[in-house]
């Protein structure tokens, strides 16, 4: 294998895959990159068996081929080089890597390529289309609310939902649920639901951002695979097995109190009312008055501490139904106003005890769910 290219291309390739190399493994093979040649151009590729990204650079290729090498190494010397043409070798009976740029010469020593993992592309049986923004904001109004912990796969995971032209996607993590729906431009083959690794989406998410085209989702005839393609990246995943609670029965219904604010008034004074309610459990308290008339409803955002002292911050608000002072945890109120674009946003409530229901006003695309805090009196 010979071929050249420039630096800051191979840097940012080495990059985009980096993150699908396995951190701990016991196969040494999946802590390195796969290089390898393909119809003039060069194809890295990384997994962890988990997560496959595939990533595609401009190189001039003088001899095909293909090796893997230390992840590790590899991004370390080429991010220190400078931005100029490296020329590229595959030294094959030893398997070492020969790099040349400007002054600089390094060999690395390398992996048969035929010990790597195949990566393999899905067909187009079912397969649709979305807009990368669209997809991206999808991802990050819903992923955050996966559990983290890993004993119950299934709320680790991001469930996706065909149905017609529309794609929904839930998470839940016992505490919250986000609910996100989208059109697409033209409908499914056929109604399908999986289940997808938050962790993956979050990938996806940063792989698309300056996606301009479409991105291609396609999900394996046996639903074992979920498979990603964008301009010059792929990326592969496995689903979840096992069936993601019916999460319908969590949104409530009706409420009694409905109360819209200014979105990034809300935001700030919650961030502000977190740094006081750190040592008190995370509790931020919400008091919402309902004025009268309907004139002179307030949202007061409170937090306290024996130890640190209080904050109130109070705004303006619309306000239908009575008064009530409901507790959240800071940390899930500020996950979920930080993804909400919308100048307003609305909160509606029923009881203290009770979930509150959280939207951009006037938007039913988004929705979140949060269990409150028992307060005590």
């Amino acid at each position: 294998m010979r071929f050249s290219c420039l630096q800051e291309n191979l840097a940012k390739g080495v990059a985009t895959v980096g993150r699908a190399v396995a951190t701990r493994s016991t196969l040494p093979v999946l802590s390195n990159i796969l290089l390898a040649t393909d119809e003039g151009r060069l194809k890295l590729t990384a997994t962890n068996l988990e997560v496959g990204i595939n990533c595609w650079i401009g190189a001039k290729v003088e001899e095909d081929g293909a090796t893997t090498v230390p992840a590790r190494l590899l991004a370390d010397f080429v991010n220190s080089l400078p931005p100029e043409r490296i020329d590229v070798q595959l030294i094959t009976r030893t398997q070492t890597l020969s790099l040349k740029c400007a002054n600089y010469e390094a060999n690395i020593k390398g992996i048969d390529a035929q010990e790597f993992p195949l990566i393999m592309a899905l067909g187009d049986d079912m397969a649709v289309s979305i807009e990368p923004q669209t997809l991206r904001e999808m991802i990050n109004q819903v992923a955050f609310a996966a559990a983290m912990d890993e004993s119950r796969p299934v709320l680790a995971g991001v469930q996706a939902e065909l149905a017609g032209s529309r794609l929904t996607m839930a998470a839940a993590d016992g505490f919250r649920l986000s609910v996100r729906s989208a059109e697409l431009s033209a409908p499914a083959p056929a109604a399908t639901t999986v289940v997808i690794p938050a962790r993956a989406l979050q990938e996806v998410a940063r792989l698309c951002a300056d996606e301009e085209n479409p991105v291609k989702m396609s999900i394996a005839a046996n639903k074992s695979q979920l498979y990603f393609h964008m301009t010059n990246v792929d990326l592969v995943s496995q689903l979840v097995e096992g069936n993601f609670p019916e999460y319908r029965l969590i949104i409530p219904k009706s409420h009694a109190t409905r109360t819209v604010v200014d979105s990034a008034a809300l935001l700030q004074a919650i961030k502000i009312a977190s740094y006081f309610a750190r040592d008190s459990s995370n509790i931020v308290r919400l008091k919402i008055a309902s004025g009268e008339g309907g004139s002179g409803a307030k949202l007061t955002v409170l937090a306290s501490s024996a130890e640190l002292g209080d904050n109130v911050t109070e705004m303006d608000a619309e306000v239908e139904g009575g008064g009530i002072e409901i507790a959240f945890n800071a940390r899930y109120l500020l996950d979920v106003f930080s993804v909400i674009a919308a100048p307003r946003v609305a909160l509606e409530t029923s009881n203290p005890q009770s979930p509150g229901v959280i939207h951009p006003a006037g938007d039913d695309r988004f929705i979140h769910v949060i269990m409150p805090m028992n307060i005590g009196r």
